[in-house]
C-alpha cells in the first residue's frame, strides 16, 4: 500500500511525481484561494500549498502528504489561473516581452508524527514579443485556463519563450521535484537507493 499522497487534481503534477518511481496515490483537496487582504506572494503560496496537504491529511493517517501551489508574479501583481480566454489572452499581452517569476510553494506533512516543512522555489522566464495573432493562436491551441501565467511549460508554451533562469524548470509546472527530493529525504524516504522504501504507518 502507498504511503505518499498527492493533494492535487492536477495531471500534469501527477505526471511529475511519476518520475520519481515511488507508489503513492492522490486525492483532490478542496480549499478557498482566495488572496487573503495583505498576504504577498510568498505568505500566499506557503498557506495554500499547506493547506492543500492538510485538507486531506484526516484521510490518509500514517502517510506523506504533499502540497503545492504556483503563483505568477509581474508587475507587482499576483496573478493566479486566467479561468477563460479573454483573461488568458490579456495576461500574454502583458507578458509580451518581458520577465514573469514564477513561485511554488511546496509542503510535505507527515501524519504519523504531525511534523511539516514548507519550501518556496522561484523560476524566472522571459518571454518573446508576441503579436495578437500568435497569443489568441497559442490560448485556442492550449487552453491553459487552469494555469498560473495563462500557459502550459509541458504543452505549446515553450514556444512563447525566449530564456528561463532558475534551479528547477519543474517549477514552471507547479512541482519542484528537487526540492520534493529533499523534504522526502529529511522525512526518512530517498528515491535513490535502498533506503527509497516508504515507511509504513501504524
Amino acid at each position: 500500500m502507498s504511503r505518499l499522497v498527492l493533494a492535487s487534481s492536477s495531471r500534469y503534477r501527477r505526471q511529475l511525481l511519476d518520475r520519481l518511481g515511488l507508489p503513492y496515490v492522490w486525492s483532490s483537496p478542496d480549499i478557498d484561494e482566495t488572496r487573503r487582504p495583505g498576504e504577498d506572494a510568498e505568505s500566499l503560496a506557503h498557506r495554500l500549498a499547506l493547506s492543500k496537504a492538510q485538507a486531506v491529511s484526516a484521510d490518509y493517517p500514517g502517510h506523506l502528504i504533499i502540497g503545492s501551489d504556483q503563483l505568477a508574479l509581474f508587475d507587482g501583481d499576483i496573478l493566479g489561473k486566467p479561468g477563460d480566454f479573454d483573461t488568458a489572452c490579456a495576461n500574454l499581452r502583458r507578458f509580451s516581452g518581458h520577465k514573469v517569476s514564477f513561485m511554488t510553494g511546496l509542503a510535505l506533512i507527515d501524519t504519523r508524527s504531525g511534523r511539516h516543512r514548507v519550501v518556496h522555489d522561484t523560476y524566472h522566464v522571459w518571454f518573446r514579443a508576441l503579436s495578437d495573432a500568435e497569443i489568441e493562436d497559442y490560448v485556442s491551441r492550449d487552453q491553459p485556463y487552469d494555469s498560473s501565467g495563462s500557459f502550459r511549460m509541458e504543452g505549446l508554451g515553450i514556444a512563447l519563450f525566449e530564456r528561463f533562469e532558475g534551479n528547477d524548470p519543474n517549477t514552471l509546472i507547479g512541482l519542484p521535484l528537487i526540492r520534493l527530493c529533499e523534504l522526502l529525504r529529511e522525512a526518512g524516504v530517498n528515491p535513490l537507493g535502498a533506503d527509497r522504501q516508504l515507511p509504513q504507518g501504524s
